[in-house]
This record gives structure tokens, C-alpha cells and sequence, in this order.
């Protein structure tokens, strides 16, 4: 079974006999797939730094780290990753140990190359992919703006968890992306075509909170004149997202728990209920693990929220991405303020990619805005992105420029206070009038422009 051409999967090939290796590259090249071969643990570690594969498939005998202990790496670094191990028979206990850990499957040498690629086709089909792909395969994501392995292997996982119906709790701090990472879940999954909804908990007052997520019948209490649809039964078929879980009401997770647990709400006002079919994604930034033992969030409520997390990085943690969601952003909002900028200067650039963060991906949007508003050339200058960051500048002057500088602002100053009278700024900076009138012309300072009554344009010829 070979591989659409179409979609190249990306394998990384591992094997310390360089002719086994050749030959296993052409075999999988001409099958289809997109292939990087390398001859030790060590090399295919450094590669996974560089370009994240969609499958692995190593020899288990390597020198140095061997293929067990490779996947052990793997594992940690990317745990959605599959491993396909070829052994030789001396070492089928270890490799049948290995499945147990997580390896794919393990196939003994010689392999059979119809099993293998029936094995690697099973393998990316449970996969989820990573790399280049076609466009279509890329529309549930279009909105995430990434190129870093973190986000790559995150991605991974929540196209693999779309798939499914299972609850998400979303973790990662403010400004992370959640909502738009659930957006992107709903996206990939099966109830795609029906509604996304997103309600942030700790934004309405407890009173209303109840109504809004479960509704109400007309009466149920003094505003009530008609009936209203809670956002359950607005996201029937779809998705719900419940934006800082962290912060509901103590009151209300005991109503949650109960409507997750009979798919079904009962209004407030009402005696009957109401079938929904709802896939929850939850988010917080909060630490429900402290809240719960704090008797702040209940234990069973956690569970049936928490059966998948995934939690987002924050931007500090993906710093490849500063310069591509920067320019990305600056390309929207140039349409959006009829602006002609077309990128930033490398110094701005790189004042971008070194700054903190602690606002995440909305705090670049936000400066980017700034600049983008404030920009009067096609480039957007680091003055602007220093005043955007509130951070001082470090321009650093040479004594001789420094020197100029103070030159010059120091006659501005005697000129300002003297209302242009030369006579006077001379006698302040206890110069004669021939030396001052030399220092004028170096700095090119027209006396006259300084007259606060106007009739400084005839001064010029006093020069």
C-alpha cells in the first residue's frame, strides 16, 4: 500500500548501515512519501529540532543511544510521534518490551516491504499530520499561525482528540489562545457544520450565568417575558465552549455536573427537561488541582471536564514564532487601516522577537495594532516598536555625537529663553557674539524663528 503522493507524508529513517539506508529511502521515496535519513539517535534527535516527521522508523541496534532509547526521547519530546522499530531477532524481547511502552509495532529483518508500508500506512493513519499539507488539510487550523515543533505536536494532538467526542480542558495562560484553539478542535471534528458557542464564565454575574447557560421560560423570575434558550441548547450538535471554568460559581458546578451526566437542562422556571448533545471544551488559566483542594472547584466536575488536556505554550515558549505571527498580523491590519506597511525593520524585528511577553499572542496583536496605526513609512522603525513595548531605547551615541546633541539642544534652549535675541544668548552662555553667532550657522539655528511675535522671518539676514 503506498502513500498519496498528493500529501508526501514526512518519515524520518534511522539506521547506522548506510546501505540499508539508501536502499530503505528509495523504497519509501518511491512510494510516496517524503524521506529524511539519518545514521544515529543523536542526528534524527537534532533533526526533530529542525522539522517535526509524521512517523519515525529506527533500527534498534544504533551506535551511542540505541533505537530504545530513542524512542524513550521521542516520547518525551513528542508524544503523539509514532515509532516504528526494526530489530533483528536477537533483540525481539526488547522490542516487544517496547511495545508496551508505546511503540507503534516492531518488524524483525529482514522486513517484508509490503508489511512495512501496510505498517506505516497504519501508522500516519492514526497519526495526525505535521508538516506541509494540502490546503484542505489545513483549513481547521488556518487561524493558528505556527512553525514551532511545541505548537506542531499540540496541533498533533487535538486534530487526533477532534476525532472524538471526548470532553478538552484547555490550560495555558491569558493571551495564550485557547478560544481559538478550540475553535480549531470544533473545526476538525465531526460537528464542524453545527454551532461553536464560547460563554467566559467568570465575565457574567453569578445570577445570570445560570440563565444564560441553561435558559429560562417566561416567568421564572421578574425580567423573564419570554422564553429564553440557554447556550446548551443554542450549541446542540456542536460545540460548547466554557471559557475560564476556573471561575463558576460553586452553586452552578453542581447544576453542570448534573446536565453533563444527563445530557440533558432544565430551564429555570421549568418542570421539564430538555435532550441536548453537546461536546464540552473547557479552558482555564487558572490551577484546578488547588482550587479542588481548596474546596474552591469540585473533584468529579474535574474529571468529567478534564478527560483530555492540552495545554498551550506561551509565546516566550515559542519565540520562532514572534517574526511570523508579527508580520502575519501587520499584513491584516495594514488591509484593515489602509496602510502600505510591508514589514519591519530587521532592529524592530528583533526588539520583537527578545521582549517578554507576559501578555502572550493578544499582547503582540495589541503592539503590532500600535504600530501599524502610528507607522508613516513602509518599514515599521524600532522607535515605534520600543514605544509599542514601553521599553527605553538603547541607542548608544558616540561622544562626539553625544556632544552635538547637547551643543545643540543647549542653543535651542538660550534661544527659546530669550525670545530669539542673540546679544542676550550670548550673554547667558558668557560667549561673544561672533563665537555664538558661529555656533548658530554650525548647527544651522535661524535666530529669528525663535520670535515669539512673528517678525522672526527678517532675522535670518542678521546671519
Amino acid at each position: 500500500m503506498s502513500a498519496n503522493p498528493s500529501h508526501r507524508a514526512r518519515l524520518l529513517v534511522v539506521d547506522d548501515d548506510a546501505d540499508m539506508l539508501r536502499l530503505l529511502s528509495m523504497r519509501l521515496g518511491a512510494a510516496g512519501y517524503h524521506v529524511t535519513a539519518v545514521g544515529s539517535a543523536e542526528a534524527a534527535l537534532s533533526q526533530l529540532d529542525i522539522e517535526r516527521p509524521q512517523l519515525v522508523i529506527s533500527d534498534v541496534r544504533l551506535p551511542g543511544k540505541d533505537g530504545l532509547a530513542l524512542f524513550e526521547a521521542v516520547r518525551q519530546r513528542h508524544p503523539s510521534l509514532p515509532v516504528i522499530l526494526l530489530t533483528a531477532h536477537g533483540t525481539i524481547p526488547d522490542a516487544v518490551e517496547a511495545t508496551r511502552r508505546g511503540v507503534f509495532t516492531y518488524l524483525t529483518k529482514p522486513y517484508d516491504a509490503k508489511e512495512l508500508l501496510e505498517r506505516i500506512s497504519q501508522a500516519l493513519a492514526l497519526g495526525a499530520p505535521a508538516g506541509p499539507s494540502a490546503p484542505a488539510d489545513e483549513a481547521w487550523r488556518a487561524e493558528i499561525v505556527s512553525r514551532s515543533n511545541r505548537m506542531a505536536d499540540l496541533l498533533a494532538e487535538a486534530r487526533m482528540v477532534a476525532q472524538s467526542d471526548a470532553s478538552v480542558l484547555l490550560r495555558g495562560d491569558s493571551g495564550t489562545g485557547k478560544e481559538m484553539l478550540a475553535r480549531a478542535i470544533h473545526k476538525a471534528s465531526p460537528r464542524a457544520g453545527k454551532p461553536f458557542v464560547a460563554v467566559n464564565c467568570g465575565a457574567i454575574p453569578e445570577a445570570l450565568l445560570e440563565s444564560e447557560l441553561f435558559g429560562h421560560v417566561k416567568g421564572a423570575f421578574t425580567d423573564a417575558v419570554a422564553n429564553h434558550k440557554g447556550l446548551f441548547q443554542a450549541a446542540d450538535g456542536g460545540t460548547l465552549m466554557l471559557d475560564e471554568i476556573g471561575d463558576m460559581p460553586p452553586a452552578l458546578q453542581v447544576k453542570l455536573l448534573r446536565v453533563l451526566q444527563e445530557r440533558a437542562v432544565r430551564p429555570l422556571g421549568s418542570s421539564q427537561s430538555v435532550p441536548v448533545d453537546v461536546r464540552i471544551i473547557s479552558a482555564t488559566h487558572r490551577d484546578l488541582e488547588a482550587a479542588m483542594a481548596e474546596g474552591q472547584f469540585r473533584e468529579d466536575l474535574y474529571y468529567r471536564l478534564n478527560v483530555v488536556t492540552l495545554t498551550l505554550p506561551t509565546l516566550a515558549e515559542r519565540r520562532e514564532d514572534i517574526a511570523l505571527l508579527a508580520n502575519h498580523f501587520l499584513a491584516k491590519l495594514s488591509a484593515k487601516y489602509g496602510k502600505r506597511s510591508s514589514g519591519f525593520a530587521p532592529e524592530a524585528l528583533k526588539a520583537l522577537t527578545m521582549a517578554a511577553w507576559p501578555g502572550n499572542v493578544r499582547q503582540l496583536y495589541n503592539v503590532v495594532e500600535q504600530v501599524c496605526a502610528l507607522s508613516t513609512t513602509p518599514l515599521v522603525p524600532l522607535a515605534l516598536v520600543q514605544r509599542a513595548l514601553r521599553t527605553p531605547t538603547t541607542e548608544v551615541l558616540s561622544f562626539a555625537e553625544a556632544k552635538q546633541r547637547f551643543e545643540r539642544d543647549y542653543l535651542v534652549g538660550l534661544l527659546k529663553m530669550t525670545d530669539g535675541n542673540v546679544a542676550d544668548a550670548a550673554r547667558l552662555a558668557q560667549r561673544n557674539r561672533t563665537e555664538f553667532y558661529r555656533l548658530l550657522q554650525k548647527h544651522a539655528l535661524t535666530p529669528g524663528l525663535f520670535k515669539s511675535d512673528g517678525s522672526g522671518a527678517d532675522a535670518v539676514a542678521d546671519l
